[in-house]
């Protein structure tokens, strides 16, 4: 198999294989990773699942480990400008010079009779980075789902499920149980589950699923909680409290999302970790996790978040509430035509008194022109503008010093416009 020269042309046969789709299973990650022989069940690992909140969760959970001097490995999708970010190893990306080689490795393993998906392929590629060099433990994001997600072939020291809300409904199904039945997938026998998920039918399924296989369950709001305000929070948990926390995550919802992850910690920390009080405030503070509620601009402000579905679009509806200025909010929206585009507009419009409806690079996003026919019920002004550099800078020039601009509605439309802001790609479109 020929060997790919430099990273652009290995990053493209990768992206490629998206035209195989999303294919549920754990086969083709297995069969990859013995081709590879990658000892993939000696890894310590924690096993992150949810509709929204796991990449935050996951990144505060690398940053305190790193800080306690583990060499922990983090697994993320989507990334928002470069495949490297989707690997980090202790606080740094993959370089692009290992990625590189990285591809080349896993692709020397692909049968090519049974070609992976773009998924399956980066997460062997992710198992192959991370016990190459020596991490340890090893976070895993799953990508949709949980039962049936090419990550889920892991037995975690830690399961965690940061909330259920629709999503995906094509691939997990209409209802919340079918939803929470295929993240519960996740679940392992006698591992800790620790989840934010509030609703009934949920719990009463995790409860269920839980005492079928000896796993102790840990909730939000009842075993362990977070209360804060003006940046400032205290935890109350399995083992104890800490109090004047501050995350480097802007946004209330980011401390239900820390107390997931320091319930992770005290559970650690009764089984073979020593993550002292020191790394989880230094962890905190240092947290990146770039796309949500970030500011990249003022006079005008800018802000860019990812929210794409409803339960994300009315947590950046409550924030933008509560930081609700004099001038205008102008919202530059491009949305995957898969997702429940109404819900999203019915959440966010009411806010806005412009909106610039765009389209990402991505196969699934919806038109510009679809967007603005779904707005026609709703009192805003309307601009169709299809690249998303283009649509940034249609608000920019309309906006005055005291308006705000909120880029949102995908991560993939924040990634470009994150492109656009640094100068990359797409920039001059």
């Amino acid at each position: 198999m020929t060997v790919f020269p430099d990273l652009p042309q290995a990053t493209a046969w990768v992206f490629d294989l998206q035209k195989y789709g999303i294919k549920f299973g754990l086969s083709s990650t297995l069969d990859l990773l013995a081709r590879l022989q990658v000892p993939y069940r000696e890894g310590r690992y924690i096993h992150i699942a949810g509709t929204n909140g796991k990449g935050s969760v996951a990144a505060m959970l690398s940053a305190i480990l790193n800080r306690a001097g583990y060499p922990v490995g983090l697994f993320t999708s989507p990334h928002l400008m470069d495949f490297t970010e989707r690997y980090r190893l202790g606080d740094r990306d993959i370089s692009p010079d290992r990625l590189l080689e990285l591809i080349n490795g896993v692709r020397g393993a692909v049968d090519e009779a049974e070609p992976p998906t773009f998924f399956e392929f980066a997460t062997a590629m992710a198992f192959l980075y991370f016990f190459q060099e020596g991490a340890d433990p090893i976070i895993l994001e799953t990508g949709m789902g949980g039962r049936l997600d090419a990550t889920n072939i892991v037995d975690p020291r830690v399961s965690v499920i940061t909330n259920i809300s629709r999503d995906h409904q094509d691939f997990l199904g209409e209802t919340l149980p079918a939803i929470a039945g295929e993240k519960a997938g996740i679940i392992k026998p006698g591992r800790p589950l620790v989840t934010m998920a509030r609703q009934k039918v949920v719990l009463d399924l995790f409860r269920r699923r839980c005492r079928e296989l000896s796993a102790p369950l840990y909730l939000g709001g009842v075993d362990f909680q977070a209360r804060g305000r003006r940046g400032r929070f205290s935890y109350q948990g399995l083992d104890g409290q800490l109090s004047e926390l501050s995350v480097n995550l802007p946004g209330r919802h980011q401390y239900a999302n820390a107390a997931v992850g320091l319930a992770v910690v005290e559970l650690l920390n009764r089984d073979d970790f020593t993550i002292p009080e020191a790394a989880i405030r230094e962890g905190l503070k240092l947290t990146r996790w770039p796309g949500r509620l970030e500011q990249v601009a003022q006079d005008p402000r800018v802000l860019l978040d990812g929210a794409h579905n409803p339960a994300a679009a009315l947590t950046l509806a409550q924030a933008l509430r509560r930081h609700h200025k004099n001038g205008r909010t102008i919202l530059v929206m491009g949305i995957m035509a898969d997702k429940d585009v109404d819900a999203v507009l019915a959440r966010l419009l009411p806010l806005a008194q412009t909106v610039i409806f765009t389209q990402p690079r991505y196969f699934r996003a919806a038109t510009p022109r679809d967007l603005a026919a779904r707005a026609r019920p709703y009192q805003v002004e309307v601009f169709m503008v299809p690249r998303v550099a283009e649509a940034v800078r249609c608000a920019r020039s309309l906006a005055g010093p005291d308006d705000r601009i909120v880029v949102t509605g995908s991560l993939y439309t924040v990634g470009e416009a994150k492109e656009y802001f640094r100068g990359g790609r797409g920039s001059e479109q």
